[in-house]
């Protein structure tokens, strides 16, 4: 599973926006619960846009659009880093929904793990979500993973009755390390990577980047590590593509990486630099080349992230006003 932040203050793209409506669309039976929507049974493409802007209106929200490795969207969560109540330390969960269509896959204990990996990632010790009383099966859900009610109160925007649930996070069994990337598109599309040989997950390909120096931001560390690895010191990253949580193993120890994965546009040339050859035999890099993006979609061989051919795509739609 992918996750991809929207955009906020944007216009979401018709196709997306067609989507997203179908994802809500399905959930009828919690939209009458929850009273979020004027007709459960009548989720319109406009109400849906509305409500997402508002649930991004906020400076510390976020919403991350959770998709197969296929591209399919299967469902969204919405989170917030800071909650307004300076005596809680916790960032929230605000709405974890999934594909009625595919309920009972998984789908929804994937997304919660990937949430929480998140929240862990930032170092953050816990998390915090309000289920409706009215809806025993989220609270059975909740509390299958670990989840404890930790207090009853109305909820801060309509009243709602609600149980507040808490987890302690707690570290991953295998080493969390974050690290960035960046995929530079050249003029006719094509996108440069690098094939790497891993001893858990074998060859695979990947955009220029790794892990985070201590303090150091996703953005800025993406820009080193592709100077280091390419030799290319005149890119900035453009926007956020996607995040992504990948296993593998460096330097015979069990990882856990989270991923932030931006994109620019650059001239298609080929890494230059005397000290080139000495970082890529450290990290395990055999070779790269530019890959049009007809072999991208087709990846022959494993690409990380995964679907990073529509990934594309989807951001030059957006970039286009399309």
């Amino acid at each position: 599973m992918i996750l991809e932040p929207l955009a906020a203050g944007q216009d979401i793209p018709a196709p997306l926006l067609t989507e997203l409506t179908a994802l809500y669309a399905s959930n009828h039976e919690f939209h009458r619960l929850s009273g979020d929507f004027p007709d459960p049974d009548d989720v319109r493409p406009e109400q849906v846009a509305s409500t997402l802007a508002e649930d991004l209106a906020g400076p510390d929200t976020e919403v991350l659009l959770a998709r197969t490795e296929q591209g399919r969207l299967v469902g969204l969560a919405g989170t917030l880093a800071h909650h307004p109540d300076p005596a809680d330390p916790d960032p929230w969960i605000g709405l974890l929904m999934v594909d009625a269509a595919e309920h009972g896959k998984g789908h929804g204990r994937t997304l919660a793990h990937l949430v929480e990996n998140r929240f862990r990632a930032q170092g953050r010790e816990a998390v915090r979500l309000a289920v409706l009383a009215n809806n025993p099966k989220a609270l059975a859900f909740w509390t299958a993973l670990g989840y404890e009610v930790i207090d009853h109160r109305p909820d801060r925007e309509l009243g709602r009755p609600c149980a507040v649930l808490r987890k302690v996070l707690g570290t991953s069994p295998r080493t969390p390390r974050k690290a960035a990337r960046i995929a530079v598109v050249a003029p006719d599309g094509a996108v440069f990577l690098f094939r790497y040989d891993n001893d858990e997950i074998g060859t695979h390909w990947a955009l220029p980047g790794g892990g985070l120096e201590a303090g150091e931001s996703p953005r800025d560390g993406a820009v080193r590590e592709l100077a280091e690895e390419t030799g290319w010191t005149d890119l900035e990253p453009g926007p956020l593509l996607c995040t992504w949580e990948h296993d593998f193993t460096r330097m015979n120890i069990p990882v856990r990486q989270h991923e932030h994965i931006y994109v620019t546009h650059g001239p298609r040339r080929d890494p230059a630099g005397h000290r080139l050859a000495a970082a890529h035999a450290a990290d395990g890099i055999l070779t790269g080349r530019w890959w049009s993006r007809r072999e991208l979609a087709e990846e022959p061989e494993p690409v990380w992230p995964p679907g990073l051919a529509r990934l594309l795509d989807e951001w030059e739609s957006r970039a286009g006003g399309g």
